[in-house]
């Protein structure tokens, strides 16, 4: 019998063992054992990198579309809860595992990650060589691909093939309409802490609104911790919109799909705001909006930026920050127009990461600065963010 651990290549029978797959649009095929929900999802398959924070993962509005393929070969041995989420309805199309999922070893542990990706509607394909698919991925970039859970054992691959094939994949693709809020909301809770759990924002010194291309959660924590009343309104809010909440600051939040498609409506919004001299700060889409919104391009990336040990350098310390990453396009550095400075650049394949206005208290950068999960090396980050705007408050 062939191994669940090496099984590849487009087979036209699935081998007696297999109750799941990963079909790809080429052809290729990788069996496995189904886990989560028994149904089939195309979308575009991408690898993480990060050795903790699966829930945050998968809950990540910014993996809209996304098939995910974890490198780190145990993923749900530490369970799943209430807490550890960023969304509370999971965007990402699927899951792809090395090992089996193992009974929880974790004191917080609420529910088992199979019965959780159960009650999310959520397939996936556990015994993959997950390594070889990164490998594949990595040399031949990012494929699209159906992940089908199939507890019969019975698979059209013939089907599945076509169905990965016609999905038109994420180049020119606005999800940001997917995952942002349908109407404007208040949000006061703060980061967590052992023993407390999430915090309260009583007190806040300042009112930042901010645009919701699919934020995570704890990018709107750390903004309260940071002494910020936040105001979410939708990816369609226009300049009109944002600056009728007479806001100290702008956040532009993180988001999936094609930047230069969420752009048809992000830009001049986000040119208003310019216009109007209040300080802004974006984050990962965010951070690609603000380059096309002053003439910058982007484009999209081979295999992209994703998990929790990416280096980045900051060009203005000098210092180096292990970041958290997920992003599929850049920005094109060389495309900003004379006004920009370019602030901070990945360390891995030099693409840009961090930009700022030398002509307005605007910046932002590619990765998230907010972790969850961590390294959290770029909290400074939302301290910048207040400092501009105090700054903009005592001219």
């Amino acid at each position: 019998m062939t191994s669940p651990m090496t099984a590849g290549g487009a087979k036209d029978a699935a081998p007696a063992w297999a109750t799941a797959a990963l079909v790809l649009a080429d052809g290729e095929v990788f069996w496995g054992r189904g886990v989560g929900a028994a149904t089939a999802a195309v979308g575009e398959v991408c690898f993480n990198t990060s050795m903790t924070g699966y829930q945050e993962i998968v809950t990540d509005p910014s993996y809209a579309g996304q098939i995910i393929n974890f490198t780190f070969p145990h993923i749900g041995n530490v369970g799943t809860n209430a807490e550890d989420i960023e969304s509370i309805t999971p965007a990402a199309r699927g899951v792809v595992l090395r090992g089996d999922i193992t009974e929880a070893a974790n004191w917080r542990a609420s529910k088992h990650l199979d019965a959780w990706l159960k009650s999310h509607n959520l397939p996936g394909v556990a015994g993959v060589d997950t390594r070889r698919l990164t490998r594949r991925i990595r040399d031949g970039g990012a494929p699209n691909g159906v992940v089908v859970h199939a507890p019969d054992g019975r698979f059209d691959l013939a089907a599945l093939r076509k169905r990965a094939a016609d999905w038109p994949g994420l180049e020119g693709m606005d999800l940001a309409l997917e995952v942002t809020t349908k109407q404007g909301y208040s949000w006061d809770e703060s980061t967590w802490t052992l023993g407390k759990g999430y915090g309260t924002q009583t007190a806040p010194r300042y009112h930042v609104v901010a645009v919701d291309y699919g934020a995570k959660r704890n990018i709107l924590r750390c903004l309260a911790a940071a002494g910020c009343r936040v105001t979410v309104v939708p990816a369609t809010a226009t300049a009109e919109d944002i600056l009728r909440h007479k806001p100290d600051g702008v956040f532009l939040s993180n988001g999936p799909g094609d930047p230069a498609a969420t752009g048809v409506y992000a830009i001049p919004a986000i040119q208003g705001v310019l216009g109007s001299g209040v300080p802004l700060f974006g984050i990962c889409l965010g951070h690609q909006m603000l380059a096309l919104a002053v003439g910058g391009k982007t484009a999209k990336m081979a295999r992209g930026h994703r998990g929790g040990n990416q280096p980045v350098k900051d060009l203005q310390t000098g210092k180096v920050e292990i970041t958290s990453q997920n992003h599929g396009f850049c920005v094109l550095a060389d495309t900003l127009p004379a006004n920009v400075e370019v602030t901070h650049v990945s360390l891995f394949d030099g693409s840009n990461e961090g930009l700022r206005l030398r002509d307005k208290p605007a910046f932002s950068v590619q990765y998230h600065p907010e972790a969850s999960p961590g390294p959290t090396d770029s909290h400074y980050l939302f301290k910048r963010f207040v400092d501009s705007i105090e700054a903009a408050k005592a001219r």
